[in-house]
């Protein structure tokens, strides 16, 4: 079993790789060394050597014991040097690809199995200060004497030293020991070894009270306990691992009596003590922190990079905080990188890990380039691509580490009685949070699944209000709390739970806080404040908080007495958060390209004629960005489309128009107008063969970026039936691949007004409330610019006149709105502005009061007195008079159409043939208005 999990490959180095015996077996003499030169492909050689390097057992010994290295470089001048640390139960035969890898970017590299593994001698220290760690100033003084290696002084080598779990802490603590040392990467590793093998979330406690974490403490003495293992778990290990020096005895050998295997005796009998006992003592706890890079805090002045597991019970995230916030203390530079995996197993991200490593390394070591990455990182899980099995993963940085405190806070208060529940006999059966090693479960919670399990009986439970809004927490939540016990000491395991409507709960990476409260058994019991896992995980809004207290955990020691334990929460939940952080858009698998790209080079040959013919009207296009139009949500121009395979008939031919900020744009026409086709290629979803659409001043394309700014219902939205309308917008937005926070889901969920239905299966809807429902999905992000097709269709009239109320609305805030309708009273009531089409051709644009108003139908009143036979003569009279094209008795009066005669000739005309008019002005509804325009049209 391998705790080196974050090296390279996360996954595969948590698994123990068997090799035959003679593929790992160096040819090693004292002194001496053998070369070889490794090459794949046409990459560059690398030239690897292998020493067997005599180190003192300790300071001043004169026993010594060999220490199994090989060093790699691609050429003879001097270059900077990188020392490559193993994790723990591995050996230098693990960092060999990337000893390859470094060396290849111009670097010297050392690799070497520390004591007590792969070939090499000595017994494990755990990186004690006299034994692992001077070791490294040994290797540092070793690669001062290299050619190959760049001197910043006699003796001085520029060297880094970078290690995942048991070799980062041994990164840490060699360059606190040893300042030549001019950079550090450390990976998943540990702050304080004995807080994170006794871990304590009561604040202001420490190890000594802390809690045992005995499966992964079991996990790590069993590994180096296991005498007979060979480097890979495999092949004997050499039996003659340790030599006298000149005129001393040889060294103990490596395997130690039975149980304690490769372990110093030291170390054997501190961990027998405790997994007997359960729990820490003084001199255990003086023993880990003397491994531990916390001892020298103030010595860790190198630049260095964090690089912190998520997935990771056994060192989870505060380690790497500690560690982070001590460098930082000493001015030396520090970078913080949460990544999607760690010890407990999860998503391989080596590639990006590594990368970043060499960055440092480039910039502190060889003083190029300026792009170490963000001050902070942390790798999210946006869902699961379309296979259903690949997790989605995107990063969110910041310009500063905002610690486990983050940036701000916000205050959520939990409900419940003060509640009882029991230790049972033995701790058993135990309630489950983590198990080591198994990755798969982590990684599963960060999709929303995950086990675990809490037994009724043996846990309390608190529940927050149903969030309002959705809460991204991003480091350690704490809470006061009051225990009391009927034992003296109270070991309980805090969980917070993320409570979806369903009920279902998902427990963010199966982390949980243990706590020892000491003094519980006191009058009254005792109120503490508890440290929660420090995570990153989003509650989505209507979910809500669980904060779970369970009496047992499968990973750790619980008491083996039975007791009763009463708890209350005693103030509200501080869950930290970090409004700087800026989450990238979330990448495509490589799958979804990689496949496409066979269909392409296929395809490539059909794909030319079409391109060529519309390379002339992309000639004729303007440039990719006009920054006049920078405030102009739409501007059309000469825009054509014709029909598939016509070269005479359009579908929209020379159209242009201009839509300006806080309009509500009517778009009419009859069918076959070119509505639909124009909307299309507004969206980018077709081409024009000439003309140009500019949104923003953004040329409009397929995939234009400036179409996210863009909000569209056009022709039907498909709904997935089976999820219920709540979680098809929260699908189609996680699509999107931006934050959840942006979606505003709450507005568009109050446009949508469905109610409870929300809940409900989509394949249950009605039309209408289909359609609100796309309505809404429209509106998700509030964007700039909203395009809505006959968006009234299945509503009846309240939720006609609702709608209308809210587009007067969203455009009253500065948006736009692009409204195709075949309900012109409607249109009429709700729009600024009308673009009318006929025939794929701009009829008229224009304010609908103009429009409307700009017509020749005149209504003339009458008073009452003035009967239907009087009123049919007049019509006669007026009928016949030059400039007037009719006249027609109505009820109140006369409808009267002029034909050249202005209005104000007309009112003298009915005075003069004694008519008595009480009122007169246009009679003309947008209905009139539009048949009159269409009518008249080409």
């Amino acid at each position: 079993m391998r705790l080196a999990g974050a090296g390279r490959r996360w996954r595969e180095r948590l698994t123990t790789r068997r090799l035959p015996a003679a593929v790992l077996a160096l040819v090693v003499l004292a002194g001496a060394g053998t070369w070889t030169v490794a090459a794949a492909g046409g990459e560059q050689p690398v030239r690897q050597e292998d020493h067997s390097l005599p180190m003192p057992e300790t300071p001043g010994s004169e026993q010594r014991i060999d220490l199994d290295t090989s060093f790699f470089t691609t050429g003879t001048s001097p270059r900077p040097a990188v020392l490559l640390a193993h994790g723990f139960g591995g050996s230098k035969e693990g960092e060999r690809e990337r000893a390859e890898q470094l060396a290849r970017q111009g670097y010297a590299v050392l690799t070497w199995s520390a004591r007590g593994f792969g070939h090499s001698g000595g017994r494990i220290g755990l990186n004690a200060p006299d034994r692992e760690v001077e070791d490294v100033r040994h290797l540092v003084d070793w690669l001062a004497q290299r050619p190959e290696v760049q001197l910043d002084g006699p003796g001085d080598p520029r060297v880094g030293i970078t290690g995942a779990s048991y070799g980062g802490a041994v990164a840490l603590l060699g360059s606190a020991y040893d300042g030549r040392i001019d950079a550090v990467a450390s990976q998943i590793t540990w702050w304080n070894l004995a807080d994170a093998l006794f871990p304590q979330g009561v604040q202001g406690s420490g190890a000594a009270d802390g809690v045992f974490k005995k499966l992964w403490a079991g996990i790590f003495f069993t590994t180096g306990s296991a005498g007979d293992l060979g480097p890979s778990g495999g092949a004997p290990r050499a039996t003659a691992s340790a030599k006298p020096g000149p005129g001393g005895p040889a060294a103990t050998p490596a395997d130690g009596p039975v149980g304690c295997g490769r372990f110093t005796d030291e170390l054997c009998r501190m961990y027998d003590r405790v997994a007997t006992a359960g729990h820490a003592d003084p001199e255990a706890v003086a023993l880990l922190e003397r491994s531990s890079p916390s001892s020298v805090a103030a010595r860790l002045k190198a630049p260095t990079l964090v690089v912190q597991g998520q997935q990771d019970s056994l060192f989870p995230l505060d380690q790497g905080d500690a560690i982070a916030r001590a460098v930082a203390a000493n001015g030396a530079p520090v970078a913080v990188d949460w990544f999607a995996g760690g010890h407990d197993g999860g998503t391989d991200t080596s590639a990006r890990v590594d990368g970043r490593v060499g960055a440092w390394f480039d910039h502190f070591l060889k003083g190029v380039g300026t792009d170490t990455g963000p001050a902070f990182r942390v790798t999210r899980t946006g869902g699961v691509d379309s296979t259903g099995f690949q997790a989605v993963l995107r990063g969110a940085t910041a310009d500063a580490y905002p610690g486990l405190g983050g940036t701000g806070s916000r205050t959520v208060e939990l409900t419940g009685a003060e509640q009882a529940f029991a230790n049972p006999a033995g701790g058993a059966p135990p309630n489950i949070s983590a198990l080591p090693g198994v990755g798969a479960l982590s990684q599963a919670a960060a999709l929303g699944a995950g086990l675990s399990l809490d037994f009724p009986g043996q846990h309390a439970g608190f529940d927050s209000a149903p969030l309002d809004s959705p809460l991204h927490l991003t480091g350690q939540p704490t809470i006061a709390l009051k225990v009391q016990s009927d034992k003296p000491d109270a070991v309980l395991f805090a969980k917070l739970y993320d409570v979806a409507p369903d009920g279902k709960q998902t427990l963010p990476q199966q982390l949980a806080a243990p706590l020892r409260v000491t003094g519980a058994d006191a009058d009254g019991g005792r109120t503490v404040t508890v440290v929660l896992p420090a995570v990153d995980h989003t509650f989505a809004a209507g979910h809500r908080l669980r904060l779970v207290l369970a009496a047992t955990d499968l990973a750790y020691a619980s008491p083996v007495e039975p007791a009763t334990y009463r708890a209350a929460v005693a103030g509200g939940l501080t869950v930290p958060t970090v409004d700087g952080l800026v989450t990238e858009a979330a990448p495509l698998p490589a799958r979804t390209w990689v496949l496409p790209l066979v269909a392409v080079a296929a395809a490539a040959a059909l794909l030319l004629v079409p391109r060529l013919r519309r390379r002339r009207g992309r000639a004729a296009a303007g440039p990719a960005y006009d920054p006049a139009l920078a405030g102009v949500p739409l501007q059309i121009t000469g825009l054509s489309k014709r029909y598939k395979g016509s070269a005479d008939r359009y579908a929209v031919r020379e159209l242009g128009f201009r839509v300006e900020q806080g309009q509500v744009l009517g778009l009419l026409g009859p069918n076959g107008a070119g509505k639909t086709t124009t909307l299309r290629m507004l969206m980018g979803l077709i081409r024009p063969d000439e003309g140009e659409i500019r949104i923003f001043g953004h040329l409009v394309r397929p995939g234009a970026t400036v179409l996210s700014r863009v909000g569209a219902f056009v022709e039907g939205a498909g709904f997935l039936p089976h999820l219920s309308g709540r979680a098809n917008l929260r699908l189609y937005w996680q699509a999107t691949g931006r934050p959840e926070a942006d979606a505003h889901l709450e507005e568009a969920l109050a446009i949508a007004d469905l109610g409870e239905a929300l809940d409900r299966a989509v394949r249950t809807y009605s039309q209408g409330m289909r359609q609100r429902l796309a309505i809404a999905q429209a509106m998700l992000g509030l964007p700039d610019l909203l395009i809505l097709d006959e968006p009234t269709n299945g509503l009846d009239p309240p939720q006609i006149r609702e709608m209308r109320e809210v587009m007067i609305r969203y455009a009253a805030a500065g948006r736009t709105v692009i409204v195709s309708s075949h309900l012109l009273s409607e249109v009429e009531q709700s729009c600024t502005d009308l673009v009318v089409m006929d025939r794929g051709r701009l009829v008229t644009t224009g304010a609908v009061a103009e429009i409307v108003g700009a017509g020749e139908l005149l209504l003339v009143g009458t008073p009452a007195s003035f009967g239907a036979d009087e009123l049919a003569a007049a019509a006669d009279k007026v009928g016949a008079l030059d400039g007037v094209g009719s006249a027609e008795a109505v009820d109140g009066g006369l409808l009267v159409r002029l034909d050249g005669m202005a209005a104000s000739r007309l009112l003298a005309e009915l005075v003069r043939l004694g008519v008595p008019v009480e009122r007169a002005g246009p009679h003309r509804r947008l209905e009139d208005a539009f048949l009159s325009l269409i009518g008249g049209a080409g």
